[in-house]
């Protein structure tokens, strides 16, 4: 059994099929509020998860909980800890690790390919997902790939779509793989007030019916993934 512990961002950004993942390997799960600013020492967990926000991963100087948990999470790799981070939870990971969180040239919104790089098929980890898949995204930032870690995937609206970093020991992906029904509905509630159809960004209603397409295979990606990570 591992000690898995979830770092959230948003009541509507919850772990999904990571959780499930978790539970069907019988692991125990601690689900820890990032906002609150109260994180665990690398001695309590053995695998760290950071998720999805609508904040920024730049915004260190005007949220004192996103200092904090960047903190948490140095701790976390430098203690030797599997890491995992998902979107603005990636985009953490790699501003930890010293890459430059920016604005992607394009917001990407709906469910689109996303391409493994050559290197990827020579990663213990990412050897797990077949070369091309459909995923899920949501995102307007993304991450450069830090220095020392090694460009795992693309997409068409964005360059860097994963990383790995001291052989997939850590791991930052763009892409959503853990999306339920009632996930994707409730980001939608959230947040899908504001969002205009263009080229990678589909229309609320087309956003939620993609789950029904493609979100079974995700979520198995997903649990193929954390197993070759874990």
């Amino acid at each position: 059994m591992m000690r898995v512990a979830i770092f959230e961002h948003a009541p509507y950004e919850g772990p999904g099929a990571i959780a499930t993942w978790a539970e069907a390997r019988g692991h125990a799960v601690m689900r820890i509020d990032a906002t609150l600013g109260a994180f665990p020492e690398p001695a309590e967990y053995d695998f760290l998860v950071v998720m999805g926000g609508p904040m920024s991963a730049n915004d260190d100087a005007t949220l004192d909980w996103l200092a904090a948990e960047k903190r948490a999470v140095r701790a976390g790799i430098d203690a030797g800890k599997c890491v995992l981070g998902v979107c603005l939870g990636g985009q953490i990971v790699a501003s930890v690790l010293g890459a430059a969180i920016t604005r992607n040239p394009e917001l990407e919104i709906g469910w689109f390919p996303v391409t493994l790089s050559r290197a990827a098929r020579e990663s213990r980890v990412f050897q797990a997902l077949p070369e091309s898949f459909i995923s899920g995204h949501w995102h307007g930032d993304t991450f450069a790939v830090p220095e020392g870690a090694t460009a795992m995937a693309s997409s068409a609206a964005c360059a860097n779509q994963a990383f790995e970093y001291d052989n997939g020991r850590v791991v930052g992906v763009q892409f959503h793989l853990e999306w339920f029904s009632a996930d994707v509905e409730a980001l939608a509630e959230a947040c899908g007030a504001d969002v205009v159809p263009a080229q990678h960004v589909v229309d609320i209603d087309t956003f939620v019916a993609g789950e029904r397409q493609h979100g079974a295979v995700c979520r198995a990606h997903m649990h193929a993934l954390l197993d070759a990570l874990a």
